[in-house]
């Protein structure tokens, strides 16, 4: 226990003299706490010195800039507004200036304007008196020249037109008088040279075919039990047959070419075969008729091909072949087509023009008389309609239209056609005026039947003395078709003129057909 008392002893001296030197070092410390703390403060208050100082120059700085800005800016505007404040001044004293000058000019027009009124009234006054001296001068005259002003006006313009239209007439005399001197020996060179080179056939057609027979008992067979083959014949080829007695011979006549050359193949062709009946006469007359319209688009394709006519629609080859079965004054118009062409193409060529295209228009002049019982109007306007609908040039299409002045030329090559076409015609022996006259009385014929409702189709026979009008049975009855045999002739006696009389037969048949198996 002793051992441990200088121990304790010894610890709290120990810790005694620890605590002072503590308390000793802590307040040495805190003084120098104390004295930092009151430097720390000095510090802050000099620099917050500093910066309250720094922040006072720097706003005083602004202020005066700003100060300065708005001083120039206020001079600026100052100025300006002068600067403005002159121009409307300026403007102002123009204005002064022009409304001055407006007022002066006003003040002149007004003046002016009175001038005027007074000027007016002068000058009406003067009309008035130089229209009194001009009344009184013209009843003068009129009493001195014994007629008034307005007859004498008209004297002196009749005798002014009189004068022109002399001296127009003298003019015109002369130009014509020269043009024949210079063109008609021209004219007569180029169509004699034209006619030189091309020399064709003098052609009349007939109206008439002969159709050769074995033997004279062939008549009989072709007449048939009381009439019936003639008969049928007749009816389905619409052509006359005359038996008489010429031996070895029949006559078939018809005045349009197509159906007495569809009569005379058939009738050839019923003799040759020997079986001539009412049934086999229609079967032959069909397949013939077929034929012949097959072989007329090759003739019109042929001619084409001989003449070097290039581009032809084929639609227009059976009205070119029908040519060759139709005549005009007896002439043969598919021959005289051709023959047109080629004076053309010389005619064309001596102007110097294209010969080829000449000879096209030549050619086509006439193609309206193939379709003329097709439509109605002039053959050569019908033609022209043909050509444009199948694509030929307006050039071709004028020269077909006009070369009768059907319409107006608008190209050399319709004169040239029609003076082709008046060559061709009038050259001696190329028409017969009777019989063009004919066959266009048979065709009226035909057409005034056709034209009743109900005729399926009609026949002018016997020179034209016989009309022969198929009508069809579920339209016209027993009773209708006497009527319309009537009003036939009474449309024929108004509209035609003709010698001695035509007789009217209206044919209405009914088939019973029956097939037996």
């Amino acid at each position: 226990m002793q051992v441990y008392i200088p121990a304790v002893t010894a610890a709290v001296v120990a810790g005694v003299i620890g605590w002072q030197f503590a308390a000793r070092r802590g307040a040495r410390l805190h003084g120098h706490s104390v004295e930092a703390r009151a430097r720390l403060l000095e510090d802050a208050r000099r620099e917050a010195a500093a910066v309250q100082k720094a922040a006072e120059l720097a706003a005083r700085e602004e202020v005066f800039q700003a100060r300065e800005r708005f001083e120039a800016e206020t001079d600026k505007t100052r100025r300006e507004s002068r600067s403005r404040q002159e121009t409307l001044d300026r403007r102002e004293d123009s204005l002064d200036k022009k409304s001055a000058l407006v007022d002066q000019k006003e003040a002149r027009l007004v003046q002016q304007e009175d001038d005027l009124r007074k000027r007016a009234a002068e000058v009406d006054r003067d009309r008035a008196a130089a229209a009194a001296l001009v009344a009184q001068q013209t009843a003068k005259l009129e009493q001195v020249a014994g007629m008034t002003a307005e007859r004498a006006r008209d004297t002196l313009v009749e005798t002014m037109i009189t004068d022109a239209r002399h001296s127009a007439a003298i003019g015109v005399q002369q130009a014509r008088e020269e043009a024949e001197r210079t063109s008609k020996r021209d004219s007569i060179k180029i169509l004699s040279l034209a006619i030189q080179r091309y020399a064709a056939d003098h052609v009349a057609e007939s109206t008439v075919s002969v159709v050769d027979l074995p033997g004279d008992d062939m008549k009989g067979r072709i007449i048939g039990r009381d009439g019936r083959n003639i008969r049928a014949f007749e009816q389905a080829t619409g052509v006359d047959v005359i038996i008489d007695d010429t031996p070895g011979a029949v006559i078939v006549s018809g005045f349009d070419p197509v159906r007495r050359e569809v009569a005379r193949q058939s009738l050839e062709k019923l003799v040759r075969d020997g079986r001539i009946h009412p049934a086999r006469i229609e079967e032959v007359v069909q397949k013939t008729t077929e034929e012949l319209q097959e072989r007329i688009r090759e003739m019109g394709e042929q001619s084409c091909l001989e003449l070097g006519l290039k581009g032809i629609n084929p639609e227009l080859f059976p009205y070119i072949g029908r040519l060759h079965y139709r005549s005009s004054y007896g002439q043969n118009l598919l021959k005289h087509a051709s023959e047109v062409a080629a004076v053309s193409g010389v005619i064309a060529s001596e102007l110097g023009l294209d010969p080829k295209l000449a000879r096209r228009c030549g050619f086509l002049h006439d193609v309206g008389k193939a379709a003329d019982h097709e439509f109605e109007g002039p053959h050569a306007v019908i033609g022209a309609r043909l050509c444009k609908k199948f694509g030929e040039d307006a050039t071709v299409v004028n020269a077909v239209g006009g070369h009768h002045q059907d319409i107006e030329a608008s190209s050399p090559y319709t004169y040239i056609t029609a003076a082709a076409d008046a060559v061709s015609a009038s050259r001696p022996g190329a028409r017969r005026e009777s019989v063009d006259t004919y066959v266009e009385r048979l065709e009226h014929l035909e057409k005034i039947a056709d034209s009743f409702d109900g005729v399926e189709k009609s026949y002018a026979i016997q020179a034209g003395r016989e009309v022969r009008v198929m009508v069809n049975h579920t339209k016209v009855s027993d009773a209708e078709a006497a009527l319309l045999a009537e009003e036939v002739s009474r449309r024929i006696e108004a509209e035609m003129e003709y010698p001695g009389q035509i007789r009217i037969m209206v044919i209405r048949e009914t088939r019973a057909i029956a097939v037996a198996h």
